[in-house]
């Protein structure tokens, strides 16, 4: 891939906050991918920091905090966001970047229009989801931010086709740049300890309804072994008497910094998943070279498919799928799998494309305003 121009000097990227999730986690590799090519990037974040914030500036990457306040914390909170808005604004003004890059549905409703009102030459998007904004105003409000976006980058051409539908986006103010892992992602660990007397399957996923975590365990309850979920969220409880009422092995390690040890011990990936945009589990997954099942959900089918195919893809809500597909995976039918899912991942889904090509389409944007 060719690098852009030059002239991509400075990059403000904008989040609402820095948690552990998976765009959180893309902002960084973004953010610090940049940096690492000679571009000046600022990270503007909307509310509180995050986990992440300390892995930016660990990496020399600038950080401010807006300091706006969730509307429901005090009475006071609507004032202080307007001050907080016009600080943005300002900050802006102050950052002079050649492109703004918002993230997330409150990083673009509200760094649109600030963006715009500073005068930012490049204001663009992210889409990350194939979820429906909630509500008409909501969806009001997402169509007129993306009448005032030069560009909407999604992360995978399922979740690009979901915009043109939900939010009347043109094929042409749309691009598509998949996720990326870092190079350690792809390293070999030793293996996470876990006594097991029988196959160990793992789960990488907030434990939320829409990661189909029932219908693994029903799954498991068919084919046995051990099943290892590492995440947390508000179904643990409800899970762990779900897969004691099925006498499955379920073992729940909560949130975990890091799953290359999980995964190196496991004998395949589950992502059970209802709905998903690109998932960043099944692509570390495919970086430590293990076989993968999935739901055929989002962008899932673009990393797993294919010939020769990386992975195996069930119906979602399919427990009797699912367990057909872990059992063909257990008992050999599929050899190869992880070794070649490991090998595209390798050459697609690495961050020297994720930056190279986020580069190239800021400095289309750029040409295109200075040809105008």
């Amino acid at each position: 891939m060719t690098r852009a121009p030059a002239r991509v000097r400075r990059v403000c990227l904008l989040i609402d906050q820095l948690g552990r999730g998976g765009t959180e986690k893309q902002l960084v590799l973004l953010a610090t991918g940049l940096r690492d090519d000679g571009v000046d990037v600022t990270v503007l974040v909307l509310f509180e920091g995050g986990p992440r914030e300390r892995e930016l500036r660990d990496a020399g990457v600038r950080v401010v905090r807006l300091g706006l306040r969730r509307l429901a914390a005090a009475p006071w909170a609507a004032a202080a966001n307007a001050w907080a808005m016009a600080r943005l604004v300002t900050q802006l003004r102050r950052e002079a970047p050649d492109v703004l890059h918002c993230f997330l549905t409150r990083g673009y409703l509200l760094g649109v229009p600030a963006g715009r009102l500073a005068g930012v030459p490049v204001v663009v998007s992210g889409r990350r989801s194939v979820a429906a904004p909630g509500g008409r105003v909501l969806a009001a409000a997402v169509r007129g931010a993306n009448r005032m976006t030069d560009l909407v980058v999604a992360n995978a051409y399922a979740v690009a086709n979901r915009a043109v539908q939900l939010e009347s986006l043109s094929l042409g103010k749309l691009a598509v740049v998949y996720n990326g892992l870092p190079a350690r992602a792809f390293d070999a660990v030793p293996p996470l300890e876990v006594a097991a007397p029988g196959p160990v399957l793992a789960c990488v996923a907030n434990l939320r309804p829409e990661k189909g975590h029932r219908d693994l365990l029903a799954a498991v309850s068919r084919t046995g072994g051990t099943v290892v979920l590492a995440g947390e969220g508000p179904e643990r409880h409800a899970l762990a008497r779900e897969a004691e009422r099925l006498r499955v092995d379920a073992r729940f390690l909560g949130a975990v910094a890091d799953v290359r040890p999980l995964l190196a011990r496991a004998d395949a990936v589950v992502l059970p998943s209802l709905v998903e945009g690109l998932s960043n589990a099944v692509m570390e997954a495919m970086a430590a070279g293990r076989p993968v099942i999935a739901t055929a959900v989002g962008g899932t089918p673009e990393l797993l498919g294919g010939s020769p195919r990386r992975g195996l893809l069930v119906p979602p809500k399919s427990p009797e799928a699912l367990a057909q597909a872990i059992n063909e995976v257990l008992g050999g039918e599929h050899p190869g799998l992880g070794e070649t899912a490991r090998t595209w991942a390798l050459s697609t889904l690495g961050t020297d494309q994720l930056v190279s090509e986020h580069i190239r389409l800021y400095g289309e944007q750029l040409e295109r305003l200075c040809a105008e």
